[in-house]
This record gives C-alpha cells, sequence and structure tokens, in this order.
C-alpha cells in the first residue's frame, strides 16, 4: 500500500525508496534483507567472455520489461504500479559452493546467476503472461532458461565498492575485517551466496567510477 501511494508523484524507484539495500556507503554495514521476488538465469564461465552471461543478463532484462509493461494488456496486473525497473543482481560462487577473492582473477571457474528484483504484483501468473507476450516478440529467446523465485537472504554486511570489478578483493577484506570484528563469520554457502548489485552501466561508465553493492551472509560465531 506504501508503495501505491508513492507512485502518485512518479514513477517508484526502488532504489530511492530502500536505500538501506540499494545505497550502502563505503564503511561496511550490517543488514537484515527481506524476501524479495526475482527473475534469475543461472550459468557458468567468466562473464566478459561468454555468451552465455551475456544471454543471461538479456533475458532478465526482457523478462523484466515485459512485466513493467503489463499494464497496456487487456488485463492489467492486480495492484500494479509505476515503476522504474531495479538494477541488475548477481550470486556468485565456484566448485563447492564457496566464494574466494581467487575467483575474481580466474572467472572461468565461476558460477552465476544473473537476476534483476521484481515489484510484489509479479505473481507467478503475471510472470507467465509476460513470458507468453515476450515469446510472440522474440520467439529466438529461451524462455525456459528463466525462472521467478523469491529470495530472503537475511542477516547480511553489505558494502558500496567504486571502483573496477577486478579491484573487489580489497573492498572484500574490508568486508571480512569487519565481520570479524563484530562477532560474526561469512555464511557463504549453498543457500546463501556472495551478492553483487550493479549500480553503474559499465557500458557507459569508466571502471574507476563504477558503483557495485557488495554482500555477504552472516552468522554470529
Amino acid at each position: 500500500m506504501i508503495e501505491r501511494i508513492k507512485t502518485l508523484a512518479g514513477a517508484f524507484d526502488f532504489k530511492k525508496e530502500y536505500k538501506d539495500l540499494y545505497l550502502p556507503t563505503a564503511k561496511p554495514n550490517i543488514i537484515d534483507v527481506p524476501k524479495m521476488v526475482f527473475i534469475m538465469v543461472d550459468g557458468k564461465g567468466n562473464p566478459n567472455t561468454c555468451e552465455a552471461y551475456k544471454n543471461a543478463v538479456g533475458l532478465v532484462y526482457a523478462l523484466s520489461y515485459s512485466i513493467k509493461m503489463s499494464k497496456m494488456r487487456a488485463t492489467q496486473p492486480r495492484d500494479y504500479f509505476e515503476y522504474i525497473v531495479p538494477p541488475l543482481e548477481g550470486l556468485w560462487w565456484g566448485e563447492g559452493n564457496y566464494f574466494d577473492e581467487s575467483f575474481i582473477q580466474d572467472k572461468d571457474r565461476l558460477h552465476w546467476t544473473s537476476m534483476i528484483r521484481q515489484p510484489e504484483f509479479a505473481v507467478q501468473e503475471v510472470y507467465e503472461e509476460a513470458k507468453i507476450a515476450l515469446g510472440k516478440k522474440k520467439p529466438e529467446l529461451d524462455l525456459s532458461l528463466a525462472r521467478l523465485v523469491s529470495l530472503a537472504e537475511g542477516l547480511c554486511v553489505q558494502i558500496m565498492h567504486v571502483g573496477s570489478y577486478d579491484d573487489e578483493p580489497a573492498t572484500i577484506e574490508v568486508l571480512n575485517k569487519f565481520i570479524a570484528e563484530m562477532g560474526y563469520k561469512n555464511d557463504i554457502s549453498t543457500n546463501r551466496k556472495h551478492h553483487e548489485i550493479y549500480l553503474g552501466d559499465p557500458r557507459k561508465t569508466i571502471p574507476e567510477k563504477l558503483k557495485t553493492v557488495i554482500r555477504h551472509p552472516i552468522v554470529r560465531c
């Protein structure tokens, strides 16, 4: 209901309304991440070179905009509101479901989930209708690769990384030091991943100015 009221003044912007999730500072902070709905596509390989990653990003964006444009169809989704499509996000891990800084240098070993958050009205029925509409416009897309998933990350620590993706290890070191000092430990596992949220477009922004939220799951020691 809060979101519907806010959209009266314009399109709802998830980044602005949920600054605790999308706009942390360069100093780590602890956050309890609520359940959210995402469109996800899984894959493996170097995101800079493999076609699978490029296709995955294109697919999650295409489906996200198909849901956004569902207002134009004969039956508008219940509780629809105007919004800005949220930023691209990614979960990253290696063999054995763990993650360390070495994967940033050896990206061919990476497994990933490319994903974009969806508004609350994007229930399974709305998602399926969006897939049908998109399939008619772009039959070349393999829509079977995507899925609609609820994700509740729970207790995490996050930080804003400014700079090249290759320079993330230094920021992760700051994050890990904070985790230990606060009496927690990293809880990266099968169900809880290294998480990145991309606030800059590498096609339009120089590497030194790229902004990326880095989020790690934690538990008490």
